[in-house]
């Protein structure tokens, strides 16, 4: 599989983040850690230096030590059904360290249940282990569409928080800079989606392992000139590939799509497998949970709560069908590989009804494997071979 040039400048770019955060304090700026789903650009306008847990503990899971840090945390007495993405994040809290040194001790903490409701309580404990506040914004589930009140009620959680922010940060809310990263963020998303788009082309000149690598500026980076300015190289790059018909994977033949998380620490290995087939995973429901924004820089509270109440699992099974369903057809897919993924319960719950119903309306084939994002100890890698194999083989490959 040919890695993209851009892989080089997108480590130098969060090696840079994250060295930014971890000297915050001389430079008199906060740090807070906030969840991949919450409002970010809220926090823009007050120059916080913003990481997040999910993303760490993705790096610490591509590092083959999830394990060691799930198991520190289990000895606290947090089980082994919880979330690995907060049982790494606690044992590597608890320990001192990870494969970048550990996270720099927040000023506050920023949350959202919009992706799951661990977060609520994963930022409670955070927060009482670093004695810091926790700024938590409740958004209700989104059955058929976002509802007016719904809408208000997130946009009174946010214009509350302003006060709070400027009181945390001694920094004044400054309109004309939130409206500046809210913009920011619309081309970001724009951007991605556009780089996104390209594995519709015929070969696809990435994989969803790529974007599962070069996500992490759109998650860290949300709403900063620097995330633009990197996928607009992302996507000349790629550009350039279609160009010269320079594919992914050679004589490429299945496409497929995926669903939920990466298995961090088998994402070599498992790219391996579908290269040998001449398979190409073009799409995945993960990564387009951040290529969707709909803001409207002239009312942005508003559009930020809506936004955010729309989020890929702030949603109900109907609407997470209709967007698999036009994933098939955009990206003309062969089959689809689910991640039934021990970890994230609400990503994972009903997949084996979405896999039947994207059956009975596009006629595409599922697999559904089993394993952990982080925690390779619920990973049968073996099995998990022998059933892609098979799989691809039925699709030709």
């Amino acid at each position: 599989m040919k890695k993209l040039h851009t892989y080089q400048d997108l480590k130098k770019l969060i090696g840079s983040h994250y060295m930014q955060a971890k000297t915050a304090q001389f430079f008199n700026q906060k740090v807070a850690w906030v969840s991949s789903g919450a409002p970010v650009e809220l926090l823009r306008p007050f120059d916080v230096i913003t990481v997040y847990p999910e993303n760490h503990t993705s790096i610490c899971g591509a590092a083959k030590v999830g394990p060691e840090y799930c198991e520190k945390a289990e000895a606290e007495g947090y089980s082994r059904d919880l979330c690995s993405y907060f049982r790494c994040d606690r044992g590597s809290t608890l320990l001192g360290t990870s494969p970048i040194g550990g996270l720099p001790d927040p000023d506050f903490l920023y949350g959202c249940n919009n992706i799951c409701g661990t977060i609520l309580k994963w930022y409670e404990i955070a927060s009482r282990h670093f004695d810091v506040p926790f700024l938590f914004v409740d958004t209700p589930f989104v059955h058929t569409e976002v509802h007016k009140h719904a809408a208000e009620y997130v946009i009174e959680q946010l214009e509350g928080f302003i006060p709070v922010l400027e009181s945390l940060t001694e920094r004044e809310f400054d309109e004309e800079k939130f409206v500046k990263g809210l913009y920011l963020s619309k081309e970001c998303v724009e951007l991605w989606k556009d780089v996104l788009l390209f594995g519709a082309h015929k070969p696809s000149p990435l994989t969803c392992f790529d974007a599962f690598t070069q996500m992490a500026a759109i998650v860290s980076l949300r709403g900063t000139e620097e995330a633009v300015n990197h996928y607009k190289a992302l996507k000349n790059e790629l550009h350039e590939r279609v160009q010269k018909g320079i594919s992914a994977v050679d004589d490429e033949k299945i496409r497929l799509l995926w669903d939920n998380i990466p298995v961090w620490y088998a994402m070599r290995s498992l790219s391996e497998i579908f290269e040998e087939y001449n398979a190409c995973l073009v799409a995945d429901t993960y990564t387009n949970a951040w290529a969707s924004a709909n803001i409207d820089t002239g009312n942005p509270m508003e559009s930020l709560a809506r936004n955010y109440l729309e989020i890929y699992l702030n949603i109900s099974m109907d609407l997470m069908l209709e967007r698999i369903v036009n994933l098939v057809k955009v990206f003309d897919v062969d089959g689809m590989v689910m991640h039934s993924n021990r970890s994230c319960k609400p990503y994972s719950l009903g997949q084996y009804d979405l896999a039947r119903n994207v059956k009975e309306e596009t006629g595409i084939p599922v697999l559904i494997i089993e394993a952990d994002m982080v925690d390779s100890r619920s990973y049968a890698e073996a099995q998990t071979k022998t059933r892609i194999e098979a799989f691809l083989e039925s699709l030709g490959g």
